[in-house]
């Protein structure tokens, strides 16, 4: 008989730092390692519970006085775009999406610095060189993919690798009851293809396909207008006090006006 105890993760608390999402707060994070041949398991229970992933790392937000993130996955089994989403599909039926080894490459990270140069100049992230690139990538004990999205260029049949140009790229994991969105990043100078928009769809036709229930986003931020659009995609959970409850946008609206 093997009476040896399972090792149990042990939790961290970092200090304060300005919040990067609600002016005047600061944050503080829970984190723990996820290493060892238990890390994929750890990654599921933990994500379920409301943490986050960064390379070996799970975090949750522990902040002092707020509770502004809120974990958010989209219910795939339910989700039907609508008219909208539907025309960005139809209007992106040119890309392709592969999925592959969590390998980075030059090419990736080119189009990573011009989406940070766009979009987080003066984020945590603005400085990263190949180098952290590659360490956000491989560093990871847990099943994790990369999803390429290219422009098919002609000529390309329907079973090869697309050869065109990389308009966007995730990082997801690959969990027991779904997908979840470790980061990702896109070309943002096409605008009217909504890349980002694009590829949470394109992780919901996959959870679907796969057919497990969650396509996990990440936090929402009320409050905080970068956060807005994660809650476009419903129906969703939203983790509480009391577990994962369905969102209800209509009590939110009816919350914020008489809040007015």
């Amino acid at each position: 008989m093997n009476t040896q105890a399972t090792p149990s993760p042990q939790f961290y608390l970092t200090a304060p730092a300005a919040c990067p999402y609600l002016a005047g707060e600061m944050e503080r994070k829970v984190f723990t390692h996820l290493v060892g041949h238990r890390a994929a398991e750890m990654n599921d229970l933990l994500t379920q519970g409301g943490f986050r992933r960064s390379q070996n790392i799970a975090y949750r937000p522990a902040c002092e006085g707020c509770r502004a993130c809120v974990s958010v996955r989209i219910l795939a089994g339910e989700f039907e775009p609508g008219r909208t989403m539907r025309k960005l599909i139809a209007s992106n039926r040119d890309i392709v999406g592969t999925m592959l080894p969590p390998q980075p490459t030059t090419e990736q990270f080119s189009l990573f610095r011009r989406y940070l140069d766009d979009r987080h100049q003066r984020g945590g992230m603005s400085d990263m060189s190949a180098l952290d690139y590659a360490i956000m990538v491989e560093d990871t004990h847990v099943n994790t993919r990369l999803i390429e999205y290219r422009i098919r260029a002609p000529g390309d049949g329907i079973g090869d690798k697309p050869k065109g140009e990389l308009v966007g790229v995730a990082l997801t994991d690959m969990m027991s009851d779904g997908l979840s969105m470790v980061y990702s990043f896109f070309n943002t100078r096409l605008e009217k293809r909504s890349l980002g928009t694009y590829m949470i769809l394109d992780h919901i036709s996959r959870t679907k396909t796969l057919g497990l229930p969650h396509v996990y986003l990440g936090y929402w931020v009320k409050g905080s207008s970068k956060m807005n659009y994660k809650t476009r995609y419903q129906p969703q959970e939203h983790l509480t006090p009391r577990g994962w409850e369905r969102y209800r946008p209509e009590e939110d609206a009816l919350e914020n006006a008489f809040l007015r």
